[in-house]
């Protein structure tokens, strides 16, 4: 009797197993963090739909306003999960940014793009940029949400994002590098947590890229250092997180010390975190290892006062 049991091409075990045949088993439900709506609470949240042709959208938070004329600087963060997995109605992601929120006083939009492999690889990347796009079309005070318009300072922007994430932030800074933006908008920073930029053999990347599978060092969102558009890449600093035992440091070591040589013009840091694995602050939020990772953010993010 034939065997019904599909051959894996990644196991990401307790989370997803991605399969030959390009399907995938979710193994873990998402568990979805509920809305604020209370004006008193110290951090309100809501959805909105960005593009009702492909369904993206963001969850967005909004610290106690306190002062109604006072600006507050936007930060974008865009979620990871091996492009498969994860949304920001996750309770993780949720957490993670409400609390940087309420520690430095911004807008945040957490963008909610589709994931693979039931959508192209290529469509995570699109999707966060259409997001980052629609958060620009406010700087007038004339987009279509009240939020932005009337509490976002545009000359202060951030883009974040952890594992896939961190990568799809990359993209989004690159891009914005060459888009002839409003002088009125300006990116001061991007923050990548644990970011992947590839491994050796990789095969994720092979498996959600099967027609190019042999050729993920000639793309330039995991390659960034054969996109030319590198050197005017639009932020001022990059700030770099790793973790000692995380597979995907090396990637983002590489990046690093390449940045710094590279001809973009910016600063770079990097925080370090020993004995840790990939992505731990998301499993022990509490512990001094994780709350050390926020503190450094919120450092960073408070550069836009």
């Amino acid at each position: 009797m034939a065997s019904n049991t599909k051959e894996a091409a990644v196991d990401m075990s307790p989370f997803f197993i991605l399969y030959k045949d390009g399907s995938i088993n979710r193994l873990r439900p998402d568990v979805n963090a509920p809305l604020c709506d209370d004006p008193q609470a110290p951090v309100r949240s809501k959805d909105v739909v960005i593009q009702t042709e492909t369904g993206v959208s963001a969850r967005l938070f909004l610290p106690k306003i306190t002062e109604p004329n006072r600006k507050l600087p936007v930060v974008i963060y865009i979620h990871g999960g091996a492009f498969c997995i994860g949304s920001p109605r996750s309770i993780v992601f949720h957490n993670f940014i409400r609390t940087l929120v309420e520690k430095a006083n911004f807008i945040a939009v957490s963008v909610d793009y589709r994931l693979a492999p039931e959508h192209p690889f290529s469509a995570t990347y699109e999707d966060s940029w259409a997001a980052f796009q629609w958060v620009i079309s406010h700087v007038n005070g004339k987009g279509s949400d009240s939020w932005l318009n009337d509490h976002a300072d545009f000359t202060k922007i951030f883009v974040g994002g952890e594992s896939a994430g961190g990568n799809i932030t990359n993209d989004v800074a690159v891009r914005a590098g060459v888009a002839n933006l409003d002088s009125s908008i300006k990116i001061i920073g991007i923050f990548l947590v644990h970011p992947y930029f590839g491994t050796e053999n990789d095969l994720l990347y092979k498996a959600l890229n099967p027609t190019i599978a042999d050729k993920y060092s000639e793309d330039p969102r995991i390659n960034p250092f054969i996109d030319p558009r590198l050197k005017s890449m639009a932020c001022k600093k990059v700030l770099f997180f790793v973790a000692e035992n995380d597979p995907l440091k090396k990637g983002a070591m590489d990046y690093y010390e390449g940045l710094k040589k590279s001809e973009w013009k910016g600063e770079v840091d990097i925080m370090e975190t020993k004995g840790e694995g990939h992505c731990f602050h998301f499993f022990n939020p509490m512990s001094e290892k994780a709350v050390a990772i926020v503190d450094k953010l919120v450092g960073f993010l408070k550069q836009g006062y």
